[in-house]
C-alpha cells in the first residue's frame, strides 16, 4: 500500500510509473467516484510523454493519445456490459503495442487480461488516498519493484 498524502504525491508516482510502462501494458484502476483515477491516469500519461489534456473518455468509452507509446484510456463505467468492449475493439486495442489504461476496470474484471497491474486508490481517514497495486504476472512483479525501489 502507498499512501498518496496530495495531489503532488499523486503526480509523482503516476509519472514514474508512466517512464517504467512498456508496449502492451495493461493497467486496470479502480476506486469510487472521485478516488482519483483520471488525476492517476494524466499523471501517468506524463510520464510517457504525452502532452495532450487527460480526459476522462466516459461517453466515448476510449480515448487515444500519442506520445513515446500509444495510450488507449478506456472509461468503462458506462458501458451496458462487458460485451460492448467486444463492439468497440477492446481485444484490437490490447494487441495494438501501446498501453491500456481502463477506469472502473472492476466493471469488466472477467475479459481483462490475466496479465496486468491492478491500481485501486482508496479514500482514507485523514487527507489524501491510499494506493494499492496489485501485479498479475511476472512483469507487473518487476514494475512494481522498479517502482517501489526507485
Amino acid at each position: 500500500m502507498i499512501y498518496l498524502i496530495d495531489e503532488q504525491m499523486t503526480k509523482y508516482i503516476g509519472e514514474k510509473i508512466g517512464k517504467l510502462l512498456k508496449p502492451n501494458d495493461v493497467l486496470a484502476l479502480t476506486g469510487d467516484l472521485g478516488a482519483g483515477k483520471t488525476m492517476m491516469t494524466q499523471s501517468i500519461a506524463r510520464g510517457m510523454g504525452i502532452e495532450d489534456y487527460i480526459t476522462s473518455p466516459t461517453f466515448t468509452i476510449v480515448q487515444e493519445y500519442e506520445g513515446k507509446l500509444p495510450l488507449f484510456h478506456f472509461d468503462v463505467y458506462r458501458i451496458a456490459d462487458e460485451e460492448e468492449m467486444y463492439y468497440i475493439g477492446f481485444d484490437e486495442y490490447l494487441a495494438r503495442g501501446g498501453v491500456c489504461i481502463i477506469e472502473w476496470a472492476n466493471l469488466i474484471e472477467s475479459i481483462l487480461p490475466k496479465e496486468r497491474l491492478d491500481i485501486e486508490l482508496l479514500y482514507t481517514e485523514k487527507e489524501g488516498r491510499n494506493m494499492r497495486l496489485t501485479p498479475h504476472g511476472a512483469r507487473y512483479e518487476d514494475l512494481v519493484k522498479e517502482l517501489i525501489e526507485e
